[in-house]
């Protein structure tokens, strides 16, 4: 037998629902004949499956364990602890009771894309476990997670959802980009002012690239993306300007193909870049990716869960390799 305590994080959902992620193995079926069979009880009745979950409820499941934990993949008697090398370690640069904010660096993976994958889902998971704000048996029925995503070689800020009402309320702001998202990046040639840009992207899943078209094609999404110059240099007889870049619509790979369609690929990007710009900041800086931060977060005015960034503004420092680059320019325009 197993005697479960709703907590904040599962509270508001359907009984049938929590049931179905605590044992996501188990078909629909075998749930509704142990609550036709009581056994499975909320509070100490018979329940039906459709009732709604409250702070502190208590449900027991008259399961062996053995039963109980074959029929989940979680289990939460998993120890094994993510190393993370010190290069890849996030900066934790906000945190409340609901959201943390924390700047990813180049190299690390937002999310898994294979089983042997380390990704900052995986660290957010093991920073909540280990300062004991989760424990592992909440995570059967509930998993903290990020609500943006960055491309595996761009740093910068991502928000995390610590909390079910945090995870929600923050996926609420980036689904009706009301949270508005600022990014740095060196890219070439000169950017005189602020530019809005509009387009369409269409995504090749196989080759995992993205094409700029300027009018409507089949599958093709509307896109817009709004830049402004911060600097202008010239080095090794190239032009270049340091850019601050407002993702207006969040499409994959979108600042990188846009700017790059418009004459202005993003330095160090080997997929949608220029070779002989690359293999220049290769040699001199050691750059080895794009140079793409995600540096700003402006939240707008808000209540309940996120009360606490009402209004607010958070930015992640620069990369070292970035802070490097810029200082050679300001001593070349200067």
């Amino acid at each position: 037998m197993r005697h479960l305590i709703i907590g904040e994080n599962e509270a508001g959902q359907r009984l049938d629902r929590y049931l179905e992620k605590y044992m996501d193995k188990a078909p629909k079926s075998f749930f509704y004949k142990m609550l036709r069979k009581k056994n499975i009880t909320l509070n100490g009745k018979k329940a039906q499956g459709n009732e709604r979950l409250a702070y502190g409820d208590e449900i027991r499941l008259f399961l062996a364990d053995d039963t109980i934990d074959g029929f989940s993949s979680r289990s939460s008697c998993d120890t094994d602890k993510v190393r993370f090398s010190p290069a890849l370690r996030p900066e934790i640069i906000y945190e409340n009771k609901h959201v943390l904010l924390l700047n990813k660096p180049a190299g690390l993976l937002s999310q898994k894309a294979r089983a042997e994958d380390v990704s900052l889902v995986e660290y957010l998971t093991e920073y909540l476990l280990d300062s004991g704000q989760i424990d592992r048996q909440e995570l059967r029925s509930f998993r903290p997670g990020i609500c943006s995503r960055l491309d595996r070689n761009t740093s910068g800020l991502v928000a995390a959802g610590k909390t079910l009402q945090g995870l929600q309320e923050l996926n609420a702001l980036f689904r009706e980009r009301t949270l508005h998202k600022f990014y740095r990046s060196i890219a070439v040639g000169t950017v005189t002012g602020l530019t809005r840009a509009e387009g369409w992207l269409i995504k090749d899943e196989r080759t995992n690239q993205v094409r700029i078209l300027r009018e409507k094609k089949g599958d093709a999404l509307p896109i817009c993306t709004e830049y402004r110059p911060l600097m202008t240099f010239t080095l090794a007889g190239r032009p270049y300007t340091y850019l601050e870049i407002n993702l207006i619509t969040g499409r994959s790979h979108q600042i990188r193909a846009h700017l790059a369609s418009l004459g202005h690929p993003l330095i160090g990007d080997t997929k949608y870049g220029e070779r002989q710009n690359n293999d220049m900041f290769r040699k001199n800086f050691g750059l080895e990716w794009q140079l793409l931060h995600a540096y700003r977060l402006e939240f707008p005015e808000l209540d309940g869960a996120l009360s606490d960034v009402s209004g607010k503004k958070f930015t992640a420092p620069l990369p070292q390799i970035f802070e490097r680059i810029l200082q050679k320019a300001d001593s070349l325009s200067g």
